[in-house]
C-alpha cells in the first residue's frame, strides 16, 4: 500500500481536525509535483554530467563549434535512451502488476 492510498482509505481522519478530502488532494499534488521536479533536476545533473565530461576534454573561456556539436548530440542521445528505457520501466512495471 502506497502513501496516497493509505491516505484515501484512513477513515479515522476527521473533518472537525480541518483536514479535508481537498486538503489530502491538494498535499497529494504537491507530493507529485516535488517528485517530477526531483526527477527532472536529477536527469538535467545526469545528462550534464555525462555530455560535458566526454565533450569538452579541456574547458576554456568558451566552447569549440565541435564541443558545442558534440554536446548537442551527445544530450539528443541521451534524452532519446531516457525515454526508450522509461517506456520500457512502465511497460514492464503494467504487465507485472496484472
Amino acid at each position: 500500500m502506497d502513501l496516497f492510498s493509505s491516505l484515501e482509505g484512513n477513515q479515522s481522519l476527521k473533518l472537525d481536525e480541518g483536514i479535508t478530502a481537498q486538503n489530502i488532494e491538494q498535499v497529494k499534488q504537491g507530493v507529485r509535483q516535488s517528485i517530477a521536479m526531483a526527477n527532472a533536476q536529477e536527469l538535467i545533473r545526469r545528462v550534464n554530467d555525462a555530455c560535458f565530461k566526454m565533450s569538452v576534454p579541456a574547458p576554456g573561456a568558451s566552447f569549440t563549434r565541435a564541443e558545442q556539436d558534440s554536446v548537442s548530440r551527445c544530450v539528443d542521445k541521451y534524452l532519446a535512451s531516457w525515454d526508450v528505457v522509461a517506456q520500457t520501466y512502465v511497460a514492464r512495471l503494467q504487465r507485472e502488476g496484472k
